[in-house]
């Protein structure tokens, strides 16, 4: 009875420590806008090996995932996304995915474009 009290023991601190070994916090905006987008980007979040907890706030875009940085990396969850068809801080998601998205999904993806020749003289 006594080993088996004491192996319980140790496996509750084994499991405890491996929890917080290498768990990292990451956050970064995604584009989306509704409750849809919300599900949709957390579920690709959630499927990388290794990711945690993934939470997307609609009215500010940001994301905020933990994972376990000995199974995967922030790219990864990025590319994730992007595959879901949001476009992130290091990923943009493919037109024919983005053009599936239901129309309330369909986020403003124009952005400041450089004009490569301004101040140049022809």
């Amino acid at each position: 009875m006594k080993t088996k009290v004491l192996s319980l023991v140790a496996l509750f601190v084994m499991g405890a420590f491996t929890v917080f070994a290498g768990n990292k916090t990451e956050k970064f905006k995604v584009k989306g806008n509704c409750g849809m987008c919300e599900t949709r980007i957390e579920k690709a979040a959630k499927a990388v090996d290794g990711v945690s907890s993934a939470d997307w706030n609609k009215e500010s875009k940001m994301m905020k995932v933990v994972f376990d940085d000995s199974k995967t990396d922030v790219h990864k969850v990025h590319m994730a996304i992007a595959k879901a068809g949001h476009d992130t801080e290091m990923h943009k998601a493919k037109d024919e995915v983005y053009n599936k998205l239901p129309g309330c999904c369909k986020y403003d993806r124009t952005e400041a474009k450089h004009d490569s020749h301004a101040g140049h003289k022809h």
